[in-house]
Parts: C-alpha cells; sequence; structure tokens
C-alpha cells in the first residue's frame, strides 16, 4: 500500500502549498492522482470507464483521474498543489500533507487493509518471534514502518529488537531476492508476488490490527469546500463503481479484470487482493466506520507513533500538534490547528441518495 513519507518538501513546493491554500477558488477543472494498491484500482477504471467523467458532467465539471507509479511522488505533488486530491493512507495524510500545514479532508475513507500488508520471513515455519536481531526492509517511516511496529508490541518486542532497511515500493521484490534480505514489512500486490517465491513465512498481517491502516481520497480542504462539486461527483463515481464491483453481472466481471490486469495480476489474484481489503462497498459501511468512536482512537495511535519517530510536524512538542476533526464536532489533538478532517458530508448525501 502506498506508504512513504515526504522527508522535506523544497522551499519551492511549500511555496506553491502555501499559495495553492491562499488562492483556492471556485473552479470547473480538477485532477485526482493514484498509485497502484488493490483498494485504489477501482479509481483507474472508474476514469477509463467513462464514470468520472459522468459524473463531473453532472455537475458541470471536469475531472482528470491520474495514476502515477511512484506512491512518495503522488503525495509530493498533491501536496505541491499539482493535485486537487490523491490516495494515500490515513497516516501519511497526517505526516505529510497535514505535517506541512496543508489543511486536507479524508473524502472518501474506502477501505482499511485487513491482511493487504504483510510482514514476511525467509525461511519455512518462521514466526514473529524469530523476527528479533533480523534486519527488516521496509518504506521507513510510513505505515508499514507503523505496522511493524504494532506487530512487535504483540510478541513482547520493540524497534529496538530489529533493524529497519529503508526499501522503496519499487525496489522492495528485488531486493528481497538477494542472499542478504532476511525480512521485509510491504503490502499487495509486492506482498503477492513475494508470497509466491518458495520458503517465505509471512508471520503477520494487517487483519490482526483491523481498522487501523486506512486507504483514503484525501482532497485539499480550501479546494472542496469553494467547489462543493468536486466532492459530489467524486463520491458519486466512487460509489456506483463500489455497486457495480458487487453486483455479480458480467459486467462486474469485465470490471474486475480489468482492474486485474491493470494491477499486474489476473482475476483470480485481483480477487485475492481484495478479499484481504475490507472495502466499504456501500455508502453506509463508509459512514459506519468515519462516524465510529474508534476512528478518533486509531488516530491517536497514529499521531503517537508518528510524534516517537519525529515525523508528526517540524518542531512538534507533543502527539497533539496537528489538530484532527471528525464528525460531531469531536477533535484530538490541537484544535486551533486543524489540518486533517474526516468529514461525512458527502458520504452522507450518497447513503441519502441525494447525489
Amino acid at each position: 500500500m502506498r506508504k512513504y513519507r515526504l522527508l522535506s518538501l523544497t522551499v519551492a513546493a511549500l511555496t506553491a502549498v502555501l499559495s495553492f491554500n491562499a488562492h483556492a477558488e471556485k473552479k470547473d477543472h480538477f485532477s485526482v492522482c493514484w498509485t497502484l494498491y488493490a483498494g485504489w484500482m477501482p479509481w483507474g477504471y472508474a476514469s477509463t470507464s467513462g464514470i468520472v467523467d459522468k459524473w463531473a458532467k453532472k455537475y458541470d465539471i471536469s475531472i482528470d483521474v491520474v495514476q502515477l507509479n511512484d506512491y512518495v511522488e503522488s503525495i509530493n505533488q498533491y501536496s505541491a498543489g499539482q493535485f486537487d486530491g490523491c490516495g494515500m493512507t490515513n497516516m501519511d495524510a497526517l505526516t505529510i500533507p497535514a505535517a506541512g500545514g496543508i489543511d486536507s479532508t479524508a473524502l472518501i475513507v474506502g477501505d482499511y487493509s485487513n491482511g493487504n500488508d504483510g510482514l514476511v520471513i525467509k525461511g519455512k515455519d518462521k514466526t514473529l518471534a524469530d523476527i528479533k536481531g533480523m534486519q527488516v526492509n521496509l518504506v521507513e517511516l510510513s505505515v508499514s514502518h507503523y505496522f511493524i511496529a504494532r506487530a512487535l508490541e504483540t510478541v513482547g518486542l520493540s524497534e529496538r529488537d530489529i533493524s529497519v532497511v529503508n526499501t522503496s515500493d519499487a525496489d522492495i521484490i528485488a531486493a528481497f531476492t538477494t542472499p542478504d534480505l532476511q525480512a521485509a514489512a510491504t503490502w499487495n500486490p509486492m506482498l503477492a508476488e513475494i508470497l509466491a517465491q518458495p520458503d517465505v513465512t509471512q508471520v503477520f498481517d494487517s487483519s490482526q490490527i483491523p481498522g487501523e491502516i486506512l486507504d483514503m481520497m484525501v482532497v485539499n480542504t480550501q479546494t472542496l469546500k469553494d467547489n462543493p462539486n468536486l466532492g459530489k461527483a467524486l463520491v458519486g463515481a466512487w460509489f456506483e463503481i463500489m455497486t457495480l464491483m458487487q453486483s455479480g453481472t458480467a459486467e462486474a466481471t469485465a470490471a474486475l479484470t480489468e482492474m486485474a490486469k491493470a494491477s499486474g495480476t489476473d482475476l483470480d489474484g485481483y480477487k485475492a487482493q481484495l478479499a484481504t481489503t475490507k472495502m466499504f462497498y456501500t455508502a453506509q459501511e463508509a459512514l459506519e466506520l468515519v462516524l465510529s468512536p474508534t476512528l478518533p482512537e486509531t488516530m491517536r495511535k497514529v499521531a503517537r507513533f508518528s510524534f516517537s519517530h519525529g515525523i508528526l510536524s517540524e518542531g512538534a512538542k507533543s502527539p497533539d500538534a496537528i489538530g484532527i476533526s471528525y464528525a460531531n464536532d469531536v477533535v484530538t489533538g490541537d484544535s486551533s490547528n486543524i489540518k486533517l478532517r474526516f468529514d461525512p458530508t458527502y458520504v452522507q448525501m450518497a447513503a441519502d441518495n441525494k447525489l
């Protein structure tokens, strides 16, 4: 999944961000980006099938849906104002755009990883406790890093018991084939490719921390405020695709097959990835997550991890440095510095058939 941390924004990019936020205004053309991940493949199909165009036309706007090859680059470009929205996880939304001062809204929480993230060790019949003393390749300071920290807790270990080796998502499969690599934490589709290799044991997966790794479409808050039709069109298109995927029709099979092909697998392979992804196929399911009292507690855990690893924000004095708002006026962190918002407004409209 989609997980990097932006180590620093250049001065030029930061200037672009500040200008973007300050001058967001009503417009009729938008662009959002996404990268390869089981839960985001629907964005690609929604674009190529014309579903996004249909919903955009309904609201007299146009939306480009752009696939990028590198997750970190997609968030960099969103953070620099080159895209109005971007697919990213809850942790990365907090530690990259929000931490960089970009007020962002989780427009759609589309799924949570329910086995799509895994920790693997070379060798048969390994256990999680065997990881002690090993080097573990992963995308450092990312959701994968958070994931392994949570895994270690379950067997009384901590990051002091391993050595983390920073490895990009693009390189991790090749790295795993080298003799020196002992263990890795990654996500599908890379995880599936690694597990297909001989003598590999998966010792922990994200189904053991359900609801903590959220995959979202995040949009610039000011842009959304000035252009509510963007939110309506994106949410409408998303849930049309979700309905199609669950319909059991020939059209659904064709759509899933296209998503599988785009993600480098076949239909069975993609269905296997979806089986370890808790997709919210209806607006009501998505609402239940966003309205749940467990969401603020999950984000508190993420904020504590991010603060302890020095990635919450520059100069952060506590895990509460960045405010996060939720439904019903709930706020965690600094209420005077809200930079990440879980706003159910548009998904509620979908649930109420008002789009």
